[in-house]
C-alpha cells in the first residue's frame, strides 16, 4: 500500500490536495456551526498557517531564483542579437495576447451584460482600493534606483532589468568574468534544489489554501455576482482553450492537447496558490520537460509573471462593462479602446501576487471615468476568480515561451512529442 502511494507523482498529489481541500472547506462552511472549531481552530490557525507558510516558502525562492536564472540564461546567449530577438519577440507576444484577452472580455460584457439590473444597494461595501502611481511612474520604476533594495523588496521588474543587464555584461566580457558566471550558475543550481525540497510540502499547502477559501466563502457571497463570475470564467476559458491553442498551432504546429496533458499540474498549482510568482520555478521546470531550452524559459517566464497578465486583463475588461452597466454609464468606442490600451499597460505594472489586479483595476476605471467605488462590489469574490485567472496567466506564459523557443530553434521537438526523454534533472512535478 505504501509503495502505491510513493508511485503517485507530486503533480497528482497536488491535485488530490486541491480536491480534498475544496471538499473539506465546503463541509466546514455548511455543516460546522461552532465558531471556535470553525474559525479559531481551522480557519484562523491550521489553514491560515499551513497555506500562508507554504506561499511564503515559495516567495522566498522567487527573487534569488529569478535573478540567478535570468543572469545565467542571458549570459549563456553568446549572440547579443539573438537576445534582442528573443526579448523583442517575447514582449510583443505578451502584449498582443493581453490585448486579445481584454478585447474578448469587453465583447463578452457587451453580449451578456453582467451588470444590467444589479441592485446597487449591494455596492455599499467599499473595498477602499487605491493606486499610488501613474503610468509614467510605472515605466520609471522598471529601472532600479538601488538594485539591492529591489532584490530585498521583491520588486520584480527592477530585478529583471538588473538581471538582464548583468547577464548581458557577462555575455559580452565572457572569459574575463568566468568567476562571476560560475557563481551565478552554482546559485541557480542551489535555488532549483531548494525548490525541489520546498515542493514536497505542496500538497499540504494546497489543501490548506483551498480549505480556507471555500470554508470562508458562503453561497450568499456568490449569488448576487453570478453573471459577473460566469462572464469572467467564459473569458478565461476562451483565452486558455481557444486563443492559446490556436497560437500554438499557428506558430509551431505542435499538438495543444499534448501540451495541456503535461502542463495541467502546473495549472492546478497556480489555481490553488493564486500567485504567478510562486509558480515560476514549476513553470520553468515543466517547460524543460517539454523540450524548451532553460536559457529561454529562465528569461521569458519571470518576465511573463510580471508583464503578461491575460487573466487579469479579462477580469478588468469584464469588470469595466459590469460597473458601467450597473451604474447606467454608456461607454462609446473611444472609451472601449482606452480600456484596451490602459488594461494592457496596467498589466505591465501588475505584480504576480494574489488579487493585485484589483489595484491596477483602479487605473483602468479612472481612464474612462467609472466610479472606483464599483470595485467594492466585486471585492468579496475576487479571491476565487483570482485562482482561475492565475492559472490562465501562467498558461499564457508557457505557451508564449514555447512559441519564442520554437522560433529561435531553442526547443527539442522530439522531447515535446514524447519521442525522447528530457534531460535527467530533479523533477519538481
Amino acid at each position: 500500500m505504501i509503495n502505491k502511494f510513493r508511485k503517485i507523482s507530486l503533480g497528482n498529489w497536488i491535485l488530490i490536495g486541491m480536491i480534498l481541500g475544496l471538499i473539506f472547506g465546503l463541509i466546514l462552511n455548511f455543516w460546522v456551526h461552532d465558531p471556535f472549531i470553525k474559525n479559531v481552530i481551522f480557519m484562523d490557525n491550521i489553514f491560515y498557517l499551513g497555506g500562508n507558510l507554504f506561499i511564503k516558502l515559495m516567495k522566498m525562492l522567487v527573487v534569488p531564483l529569478v535573478f540567478c536564472s535570468i543572469v545565467v540564461g542571458v549570459a549563456s546567449i553568446s549572440d547579443i542579437k539573438t537576445l534582442g530577438s528573443i526579448g523583442g519577440t517575447t514582449i510583443a507576444i505578451y502584449l498582443i495576447t493581453t490585448a486579445i484577452a481584454v478585447t474578448i472580455a469587453l465583447a463578452i460584457g457587451i453580449i451578456i451584460k453582467p451588470g444590467l439590473g444589479l441592485n446597487m444597494a449591494f455596492a455599499a461595501q467599499n473595498a477602499n482600493v487605491t493606486v499610488n502611481q501613474t503610468m509614467a511612474d510605472t515605466i520609471l520604476n522598471m529601472v532600479p534606483d538601488n538594485p539591492f533594495n529591489s532584490l530585498a523588496n521583491g520588486d520584480m521588474l527592477p530585478v529583471i532589468i538588473f538581471g538582464l543587464l548583468t547577464g548581458i555584461i557577462l555575455a559580452k566580457l565572457k572569459e574575463e568574468t568566468k568567476f562571476f558566471n560560475q557563481i551565478f550558475t552554482e546559485g541557480n543550481r542551489i535555488m532549483m534544489e531548494m525548490t525541489s525540497i520546498v515542493m514536497k510540502f505542496a500538497p499540504i499547502g494546497v489543501f490548506c489554501l483551498m480549505a480556507r477559501t471555500f470554508g470562508g466563502l458562503g453561497i450568499e457571497g456568490i449569488l448576487p455576482l453570478s453573471k459577473y463570475f460566469v462572464c469572467v470564467l467564459i473569458g478565461l476559458a476562451i483565452q486558455a482553450f481557444v486563443v492559446y491553442p490556436s497560437l500554438l498551432v499557428i506558430f509551431t504546429r505542435l499538438n495543444p492537447i499534448r501540451f495541456f496533458r503535461k502542463f495541467m499540474s502546473v495549472m492546478f498549482f497556480a489555481f490553488s496558490s493564486s500567485t504567478s510568482n510562486a509558480t515560476i520555478p514549476l513553470n520553468i521546470k515543466k517547460l524543460s520537460d517539454l523540450g524548451v531550452s532553460r536559457d529561454v524559459s529562465s528569461f521569458t517566464i519571470p518576465l511573463g509573471a510580471t508583464i503578461n497578465m491575460d487573466g487579469t486583463a479579462i477580469m478588468q475588461g469584464i469588470a469595466v462593462m459590469f460597473a458601467a452597466q450597473a451604474y447606467g454609464i454608456d461607454l462609446g468606442t473611444s472609451a472601449l479602446l482606452t480600456v484596451i490600451f490602459t488594461a494592457v499597460m496596467a498589466s505591465i505594472g501588475t505584480a504576480g501576487v494574489p488579487s493585485v489586479g484589483l489595484v491596477t483595476l483602479t487605473m483602468v476605471f479612472n481612464s474612462v471615468g467609472l466610479p472606483v467605488e464599483a470595485i467594492g462590489i466585486i471585492f468579496g469574490i475576487d479571491h476565487i476568480i483570482d485562482m482561475f485567472r492565475t492559472a490562465v496567466n501562467v498558461t499564457g506564459d508557457a505557451i508564449c515561451t514555447i512559441i519564442v523557443s520554437f522560433r529561435n530553434k531553442a526547443m527539442d521537438i522530439d522531447i515535446f512529442n514524447g519521442k525522447k526523454e528530457p534531460k535527467k534533472e530533479k523533477h519538481i512535478l
